[in-house]
């Protein structure tokens, strides 16, 4: 899978990009977890995610944020972190400038992010928010949330605690137009350890393609 460095707001940031053969191909852009906890593009959730995305025909992009690996810069208490996203997006459909659809997909901080991308892309047509941190971040900017998406967590997740998450997505859907869907990986906890990869990637797969499928009909 090519390495790729592109431009971000304070230097270079580091990348891998993975592109179908399919011409006009949809893309999804994968961000990883918090820098500060070991986060990187190389997280298991967001290596997995990734090739799940291209196995289902994306053209798939995933970087490290500021500060991380080969990326220049510092953390920015996610403020930096955004301009990041956008700035990964803005090569995502630079060079792929016909897609139809276009996929945001965060795992813990990496969903905070993504989620408020979501609020200034409206390009963007469909998300995934991998065990969102709501009791560590405020989600409150989405007012209202300008697509619909998937929310999956773990029921035995001890960083983003299970009801904290619930109360994210009941809130999301008290808002008309979009539909959120929450899944609940019985067992897992925050990293989906074990067998547990499989029935989120499960999860992740089948949404899509649903998604997919009623878009093109």
């Amino acid at each position: 899978m090519p390495e790729i460095l592109f431009t971000g707001p304070e230097g270079r940031l580091e990348g891998r990009y993975h592109p179908q053969r399919e011409k006009d191909a949809p893309i999804a852009l994968v961000l990883h977890p918090h820098p500060q906890f070991g986060g990187t593009m190389n997280n298991r959730v967001v290596y997995n995610l990734h090739y799940c995305f291209y196995k289902m025909g994306f053209n798939v992009m995933r970087f490290n944020f500021r500060g991380v690996g080969r990326s220049q810069g510092e953390f920015d208490q996610g403020v930096g972190e955004l301009s990041d996203a956008a700035a990964a997006l803005d090569y995502l459909q630079m060079h792929n400038p016909n897609t139809k659809h276009c996929w945001v997909v965060g795992f813990s901080f990496g969903a905070w992010i993504g989620m408020q991308l979501l609020m200034r892309r409206p390009e963007i047509s469909g998300f995934i928010s991998v065990s969102p941190p709501a009791n560590m971040y405020d989600f409150s900017f989405l007012a209202p949330c300008p697509s619909s998406g998937l929310i999956i967590n773990g029921s035995s997740d001890r960083v983003a605690p299970p009801d904290d998450v619930l109360g994210l997505a009941e809130k999301l859907h008290e808002q008309k137009g979009i539909t959120i869907t929450q899944e609940v990986v019985e067992g897992a906890d925050h990293f989906f350890q074990n067998s547990h990869m499989d029935t989120l990637l499960g999860t992740v797969e089948s949404y899509v393609k649903q998604r997919l499928t009623e878009t093109t009909r």
